[in-house]
């Protein structure tokens, strides 16, 4: 196999540490089965002695296959894993686990469904909200922060400390290990029994890691431990890829590499097979702009290409129609469909790509699922006033709006199948301010049966208060009431072109039926463009990618408020550059739901100094 100077060097790198930088498409995974082979057949390791670790099972059966077939068959018992699956082979040599030992993750929401059952917290995105807790048990776990002294970003300190302890506690009971706790374990177990370390040290004398960017920090404290004495630990990663902070990978494992290991070698593969020229410094230029990053000096072999197109729309329903008018050209011109590629930020933002693509019978295929704003709770929510006021009076229904905000009536009152306002008012005889209130329930209602879908809605909002409903549980979910507020924005946009609430139904419930067919057709659909968020593309190309909705708020996020944080999603930004191989557009809009939306700063720091701005005589279109 032909390599290049730099690869050359790294695959040859002889003992003790080295860092080798790898940007995208530089070719790493060709380096890491081919230093294996080099180690066996020129330095004379031990295949038994040699450990390679990946951080997914996919990429962990890659390169062992790639591995296979650079050794033409001939036997060498190298070991390929991921961290956990090394790491519970040590525990399982210690303890006796076996797999049954291994906490599934239905399993794990099981006991946390249990555990929040008798708390009566009234959580609306319970999935969410798991999401979010399990992600805090994680990081307590691997960073190895004390509870008393943790502050929860998803609840109160008194909630999740209970939620916590509790989980911990139903683990210890059924003798049960979760993900983070390979890892803990495992560090635990090197740490205090040193005969133990050492057993491993001696069986795997040679370490190798791929995406190390990746690591967090109990999986580089153990990998430390297992490295020595001879700390041949050869890592493989790219600082400007590390895109993964919630899970506790922080870019300054690998940057302060050298520090740990002040003998380490340092190799940059200098080479980018995957993207075009203008690709390439386009996405540098961006990058340049984080300060906490290696110095790196990137070119690429397949010339300059295409240059990068920047194009901004009045609204993002023509954002989005623009994105799919030039996947019919492409289409028609020979593309083939799984060469285009959608990327976005967040799921959530598909919404719209998704209703157009389906609307042109455009062929596509979601990585990330079929996400349905109209199954969000609030959408529940927003339609159970509706109903009421269209002359639904199921208890159900009433309980879920009743205090929706708070209007301080019992469930208690509504103890019959059907719920009337009047019988409500008879129950609450005597107590005046308990009758005003559904007075003024009864007069809302009688509103919003008048009213089309868009200011139904609106109506619901701020004239009925919904919105200090959801101000008061964005306060005890410890999140901005503006993450809510934009699932109004988008329901109420949504409803726009509907005059009847029956009309709109109909739409939601096709919408629904084709996302459906869509989820069921995507798994044999290779012929598709993907619509994929920016973390599930890491690792991925495609020679045409669409970067859309590129505005501040989205890209960076708005969560992103400390510097740190946005220098991640700089990286994220970058990432989504350096998928695509041929030609790259960034789309974003001047406006969405009424307001005026910026472009990202990304895109102004690709752009440089002295553009014009939307305004300033800037044309639709711009090549870069």
């Amino acid at each position: 196999m032909s390599l290049s100077e730099t690869q050359s060097r790294a695959v040859a790198h002889g003992a003790g540490p080295c860092i080798c930088l790898a940007g995208p498409g530089s070719g790493k995974t060709t380096v890491i089965t081919e230093r294996t082979k080099y180690l066996i057949e020129k330095q004379g390791i031990s295949p038994s002695e040699i450990l390679v670790i990946t951080f997914t099972k996919a990429a962990s059966i890659e390169m062992r296959e790639r591995f296979h077939n650079a050794m033409k068959g001939r036997y060498a018992p190298v070991t390929f894993g991921t961290f956990h699956a090394v790491f519970f082979t040590i525990l399982k040599a210690a303890y006796h686990y076996t797999a049954e030992n291994i906490l599934r993750e239905e399993e794990k929401y099981t006991i946390l469904r249990d555990i929040l059952e008798p708390m009566d917290l009234e959580i609306e995105d319970e999935k969410e909200f798991l999401l979010g807790v399990t992600e805090e048990i994680s990081l307590i776990k691997n960073e190895r922060i004390s509870l008393e002294h943790y502050y929860s970003s998803n609840c109160p300190e008194d909630v999740f400390r209970s939620i916590f302890r509790e989980y911990r506690q139903a683990l210890i009971r059924k003798r049960k290990l979760d993900f983070d706790d390979m890892l803990v374990c495992t560090y635990e177990l090197l740490k205090a029994r040193p005969d133990i370390c050492r057993g491993w040290q001696k069986r795997f004398r040679y370490i190798l890691i791929d995406e190390f960017q990746d690591i967090n920090a109990i999986q580089y404290e153990t990998v430390k431990l297992l490295a020595q004495p001879g700390n041949n630990l050869f890592i493989v990663g790219d600082d400007d890829q590390s895109i993964y902070r919630f899970r506790g990978a922080k870019p300054e494992i690998m940057l302060n590499f050298q520090k740990d290991f002040p003998k380490a070698v340092m190799i940059q593969l200098a080479e980018n097979y995957r993207s075009t020229e203008c690709i390439i410094k386009g996405a540098g230029r961006v990058i340049a702009h984080n300060t906490n990053r290696f110095q790196k000096s990137t070119h690429g072999i397949r010339g300059n290409g295409e240059k990068i197109t920047i194009s901004f729309f009045q609204n993002q329903a023509m954002e989005a129609l623009a994105v799919v008018k030039k996947v019919q050209d492409m289409l028609r011109d020979g593309r083939e469909p799984q060469e285009i590629a959608v990327l976005f930020r967040t799921n959530t933002g598909a919404r719209i790509y998704l209703e157009k693509f389906m609307e042109y019978n455009l062929p596509f295929r979601m990585r990330d699922g079929l996400p349905n704003i109209y199954e969000h709770w609030i959408a529940n929510d927003l339609f159970t006033y509706i109903r009421i006021a269209n002359g639904n009076r199921s208890r159900k229904d009433f309980l879920q709006i009743i205090n929706r905000p708070n209007r301080y009536i019992s469930r208690d009152y509504l103890d019959s199948q059907t719920v009337t306002l009047e019988g409500l008012r008879q129950k609450c005889q005597g107590r005046d301010w308990m009758e005003d209130r559904i007075d003024r329930l009864e007069y809302d209602l009688s509103c919003i049966a008048k009213m089309k879908p868009y200011a139904a809605i609106n109506y619901i909002r701020h004239a009925v208060g919904y919105e200090e409903y959801l101000r008061e549980y964005a306060q005890f979910r410890r999140i901005k009431p503006e993450e809510l507020y934009e699932v109004l924005d988008e329901l109420q946009e949504a409803a726009r072109s509907f005059d009847t609430f029956d009309a709109w139904c109909v739409h939601m419930e096709e919408y629904k039926e084709a996302l459906q067919k869509k989820s069921s057709e995507q798994k044999e659909e290779a012929k598709a463009v993907v619509f994929t968020t920016l973390h599930s593309a890491k690792g991925l190309e495609f020679p045409v990618v669409f970067l859309v909705d590129a505005v501040e708020g989205n890209m960076p996020h708005r969560k992103a408020v400390m510097d740190a944080d946005i220098q991640e999603e700089r990286r994220l930004f970058y990432v989504g550059m350096t998928r695509a191989k041929d030609k790259l557009y960034l789309y974003y809009a001047k406006e969405r739901y009424g307001q005026e939306l910026s472009c990202s700063r990304f895109i102004e720091e690709l752009r440089g100094d002295g553009t014009p701005k939307p305004g300033q005589g800037e044309k639709r279109r711009q090549t870069i």
